[in-house]
């Protein structure tokens, strides 16, 4: 019987038995099929498929799908937009969009004439006159850390990330943010490790809470490993630039003062970080859940006259909204001109969107002859290493120092860089005063640790006065 069974080379299918040609095996499969079919259950859709046809994805190109199965698969298609959580106010962060004042077209660098470029640089070196150029030095530590630093199992890229952690938390601690009663939102959270460090530090603390921003999805968190007594971590999936704080459900409940945290927080995403905390959350709590943006539009003056009535005497010690921001500045080449707080500050030194756009991408000299070894000494094969290092993602043909090497130094763009990252912080630091703020700019770690070593801190003045008197 089984001789009467066996095919010779590819032949034809025993009767009765499966049509389906195996390749690796060179012969039929011997399952036996259903009355009436060609294929056993495990080839059964063989026979379909070669007459079915397969379309891109309507929703995402990048993957197709049969064609009459397409209404069943875009229900569950990963690439169908999501109901918008209650906290998503579209563009409640993003700031006025003057459409006269975007460039129709930016000029790359390497195209400007050297006479251009000398203009700009005065500009720059004009609109700096005044500032402070030397920053306070404020490196320092937290117990929380130390004993991973201590670690010798660290490598030299987790000992980096962990020295800038500790210095983070450690100037936390200096502007009396760690405490109880409290809520630690962490923009651009990532893996959540800085919210993981705070959570340390406070685990003797009760009533925490930990809001994780973070747009994408993230592998390898580490939040989700708490799940002790009263610290509760909850992550929200949104663009900062929508994130609405006040209609967060745990802070709708709680009320408990926020303290906006951050390291490395890209570019504009820190311009939009700062919005949502001193200005889109801080006038939600001030007007009882009113929308912000119209309400500080129509009611500017009289919300500058209210803060020095007697009412808002006797509320300041109710209602602190926002009890400090910390925030490693990073990536100012990624800054934009339509979310940048600092507009009103580069205008009053006679500058615009056109001068913004070529400095923001200048800055990125700050780094000059710095990115190809720090390239190569954070180069991990660790799934789990850190990226929230992200000076190197600025290519140099698009900052133009390549074709620069001729006029300018790298001494000489180093400098300007530096220059150009000053003034963008420091039109952050007049808008947090404007909102009554104290706010400072500090080293926070070593340059040979991270070439993105500024931290911006803010805590309310004492007087809660919205215009600077400074």
């Amino acid at each position: 019987m089984a001789a009467q069974q066996k095919e010779s080379g590819r032949g034809s299918p025993v009767p009765g038995r499966c049509a389906y040609f195996l390749e690796r095996k060179k012969r039929f499969c011997k399952m036996i099929p259903a009355p009436g079919r060609r294929f056993c259950g495990e080839h059964g859709q063989q026979e379909e498929e070669n007459d079915r046809k397969r379309i891109p994805c309507p929703l995402d190109p990048k993957h197709t799908v049969y064609e009459d199965q397409l209404q069943k698969h875009l229900k569950k298609c990963n690439s169908r937009e999501k109901p918008k959580p209650v906290y998503f106010v579209q563009d409640i962060n993003a700031g006025v969009k003057d459409v006269a004042e975007i460039p129709e077209k930016q000029v790359p660098i390497s195209s400007l004439s050297k006479e251009e470029l000398d203009n700009l640089i005065i500009k720059l070196k004009k609109a700096s006159n005044g500032l402070e150029l030397r920053l306070k030095e404020q490196i320092l530590s937290h117990q929380a850390l130390q004993e991973a630093l201590n670690d010798p199992k660290n490598g030299e890229s987790a000992f980096k990330h962990l020295k800038q952690q500790a210095s983070i938390l450690g100037n936390m601690e200096k502007l009396h943010l760690l405490g109880p009663g409290r809520c630690f939102v962490e923009f651009g959270a990532g893996r959540g490790k800085l919210s993981h460090w705070v959570d340390v530090a406070l685990q003797n603390v009760e009533n925490v809470q930990f809001l994780l921003v973070e747009r994408a999805t993230t592998r390898f968190k580490v939040d989700g490993k708490h799940k002790r007594r009263d610290s509760v971590f909850e992550r929200l999936q949104v663009d900062i630039q929508h994130l609405c704080l006040n209609k967060v459900p745990i802070l709708e409940e709680k009320k408990l003062p926020v303290v906006g945290i951050g390291k490395h927080l890209c570019g504009a995403a820190t311009d939009l970080a700062l919005r949502c905390l001193a200005e889109s959350y801080t006038t939600c709590c001030d007007g009882e859940n009113e929308e912000p943006a119209p309400k500080r539009s129509r009611n500017h003056k009289t919300e500058l006259a209210s803060n020095n009535s007697a009412d808002n005497e006797s509320n300041k010690g109710d209602c602190k909204p926002v009890a400090g921001i910390v925030i490693a500045l990073c990536c100012h080449h990624k800054c934009d001109w339509t979310h940048y707080v600092g507009r009103e500050f580069f205008k009053s030194v006679g500058l615009g969107p056109v001068e913004f756009n070529y400095f923001q991408r200048m800055s990125s000299w700050a780094t000059c002859g710095m990115r190809e070894t720090t390239t190569k000494a954070s180069t991990s094969e660790d799934p789990t290493n850190d990226t929230e290092e992200h000076e190197q993602a600025f290519s140099k043909t698009e900052s133009g120092s390549d074709t620069l090497q001729g006029i300018l130094t790298v001494e000489e763009r180093k400098e300007i860089g530096w220059l150009c990252k000053l003034l963008i912080d420091h039109g952050r630091i007049e808008y947090l005063q404007q909102q009554g703020y104290k706010a400072a700019l500090q080293y926070y770690t070593e340059f040979a640790v991270s070439l993105e070593n500024v931290l911006l801190t803010a805590v309310p003045s004492p007087s809660l006065i919205p215009e600077s008197t400074t």
